[in-house]
């Protein structure tokens, strides 16, 4: 329960970043948005992910931060499968909170738009099926990289300052094309509190961001437990091929 409610708070801190974040780069007031704003949002969440995960409570509870990173991670053997719901929803739940808790700090500015409780918004000529399977992409490819870090103590160091990276970049780069969500929780609470799940008044639908990181989280997963076999199974030999504790991860 205390590494649970650690994922609550933890995404709730991030969705709160980034509502901010939005809120003063792309709101008239602020910034003004353009194409130097995604690449300074990605470069700060980049750091405040890394940071969370880094952090006391990240550690306690792995910091996943992401129902479609603990999919991945349940799927290499690296999470246990009775902790995979209460977590997802507790990031659920996280984002619901930290972009409501935004709202709070900043006040009316950000359910206007622009800022429009900061939910993404693919550019022109992205529809459904694109925006999901650019979504399930980037997850599987993260897929990938948490399979190679894991399967080294080296690389488990390394895992948070690779994940905000990763994270930085997908934003700067695919922010003004799909939204650069890459993360169901991340498009959640945003949607949710915007009134627009189903996809009005300009943003993706969220299934697509949804259901696009778990199906390339799992389709990653998959990939990377068999070449992680052809490779002499270093992932299996250093998890043992059993659940661990998230602090492990």
């Amino acid at each position: 329960m205390l590494r649970v409610c650690c994922e609550f708070g933890l995404t709730a801190v991030l969705l709160l970043g980034v509502v901010t974040g939005v809120r003063w780069l792309f709101a008239p007031d602020g910034y003004g948005g353009g194409g130097a704003a995604f690449a300074v949002l990605g470069a700060g969440v980049g750091v405040l992910l890394a940071v969370l995960m880094l952090s006391a409570p990240g550690r306690r509870s792995g910091a996943h931060l992401n129902p479609a990173v603990t999919l991945v991670l349940w799927r290499l053997g690296a999470f246990p499968g009775r902790d995979v719901l209460p977590y997802c929803l507790a990031q659920l739940g996280g984002s619901v909170a930290g972009t409501w808790l935004a709202a709070v700090v900043w006040g009316p500015v950000v359910a206007r738009p622009p800022v429009g409780y900061a939910a993404v918004r693919p550019g022109p000529g992205w529809g459904e099926g694109a925006v999901a399977a650019a979504e399930a992409g980037v997850l599987a490819a993260s897929a990938l990289m948490l399979a190679g870090l894991l399967a080294y103590p080296v690389g488990r160091r390394l895992l948070p300052y690779a994940v905000g990276l990763v994270t930085a970049l997908v934003i700067a780069v695919l922010g003004p094309l799909t939204g650069g969500s890459a993360n169901p929780a991340r498009q959640f609470g945003p949607a949710l509190l915007a009134g627009e799940a189903g996809g009005t008044g300009g943003t993706g639908p969220l299934w697509a961001y949804v259901a696009g990181p778990v199906l390339g989280a799992v389709a990653g997963a998959v990939l990377g437990r068999r070449l992680d076999g052809r490779l002499g199974g270093q992932l299996g030999a250093r998890l043992g091929d059993r659940p661990v504790s998230p602090r492990e991860t």
